[in-house]
């Protein structure tokens, strides 16, 4: 008889899963909050919005989630042991809580991501103990990871191809799980809408398949900002949609359609112009009283979009969006108006509407696709 034996001794995997499920359980819930609207528009639509907190995790933002699932699954499916070299190709976010996932498993981390990058986001990968290497054109990002993963015998981590299947989207504890059990005393505890945005695809996934186990009457739509192959594919029925170009709101868009984007879930989408984007980030920063990055400027536009077709419809029902990050990661871009205007995304005219909003529930035509 012929055997072949390739197990190894588990215990450093052992180890490295309970780490991360004692860092989980260290971990309280993020904030649902609810964001003041209008009291004029109460004599028309009973409606509410709110705001799942993410920039509270322990690295600051919505993708801690992910880089916890992504690990998990490296491990689980013996692709992460120890000494194992991580490499990820991504813009930031997903970057920086990875390495903090790595800097707990003691593992060497290299983030490979565009140069235009934010000098913060980059600032923080290397807080916690990650290498960044830089690529002219985002494009390239994933090629280079590849290589470098070759290169020192690691693991190319993918988030675009693995965030769809890392994450438990029945339920334990995913994002979609939480956000129902907050809202299960409000007034309207089933969202008539969730709105999020896509860079990997994986949080409209896991939300869009959690709302049809569950068999929630709730609605997923999802919010991409220009320049992003996301939008065009899902109203063209296609998955070879290529743009060309890198989008200009950090975390969200991506030039071509990722694997882990599931367009099956997805009730609605709506193409948010970059500089709306800034301006309802703007807009938001001055209500709560802090800084909220682009993305999250994103997810309100098409928040607020849905709350007017309510309203406008007298419609009553919840709304229910994401902070992705803080905007104290893009004080020297996103919240530079030198910045904002050699750019060309100052917020101008879409300020405006968003002042129009507030006073009479009006709204701007967008480009939505059912």
């Amino acid at each position: 008889m012929t055997t072949a034996d390739r197990s190894a001794p588990r215990g450093w995997v052992d180890e490295a899963v309970r780490l991360i499920e004692a860092d989980s359980r260290r971990s309280a819930d993020t904030h649902l909050l609810r964001y003041p609207l209008p009291s004029s528009w109460r004599e028309r639509s009973d409606v509410a919005l709110y705001l799942k907190d993410e920039s509270t995790h322990i690295t600051g933002s919505l993708k801690h989630r992910l880089a916890r699932s992504l690990f998990l699954y490296g491990l689980c499916n013996g692709w992460i042991s120890e000494g194992t070299t991580v490499v990820e190709a991504s813009s930031g976010s997903t970057a920086v809580s990875e390495a903090y996932f790595a800097a707990l498993l003691g593992l060497p981390f290299i983030a490979v991501m565009p140069a235009s990058t934010s000098r913060a986001k980059i600032a923080l990968i290397e807080k916690h103990g990650g290498r960044c290497h830089f690529v002219d054109n985002a494009a390239d990002a994933s090629t280079e990871a590849v290589r470098l993963a070759e290169q020192a015998g690691g693991h190319f981590v993918d988030q675009f191809t693995y965030a769809e299947r890392a994450t438990d989207w029945r339920g334990n504890n995913n994002i979609a799980e939480s956000i129902f059990d907050q809202m299960a005393a409000e007034r309207h505890p089933v969202p008539s809408w969730i709105v999020v945005g896509a860079g990997t695809g994986g949080t409209s996934a896991t939300i869009g398949r959690f709302i049809r186990y569950r068999r929630h009457p709730t609605r997923l739509c999802v919010v991409d900002p220009e320049n992003s192959a996301f939008f065009p594919a899902y109203a063209q029925r296609r998955r070879d949609i290529t743009t060309g170009a890198s989008s200009r709101i950090e975390g969200i868009g991506r030039p071509r359609v990722e694997p882990s984007f599931v367009p099956g879930v997805i009730d609605r989408m709506v193409q948010v112009p970059d500089a709306a984007s800034v301006a309802a980030a703007h807009q938001v920063s001055r209500v709560l009283g802090r800084l909220v990055g682009p993305s999250t400027g994103t997810n309100v536009w098409g928040a607020f979009g849905l709350l007017a077709e309510m309203v406008n419809s007298g419609a009553s029902g919840s709304v229910v969006t994401l902070i992705c990050d803080s905007g104290d990661r893009y004080a020297d871009t996103y919240f530079d108006d030198a910045w904002l205007a050699a750019h060309e995304l100052h917020p101008g005219r879409y300020a405006e509407a968003l002042a129009d909003f507030e006073r009479d529930c009006s709204w701007p035509v967008a480009a939505t696709a059912p």
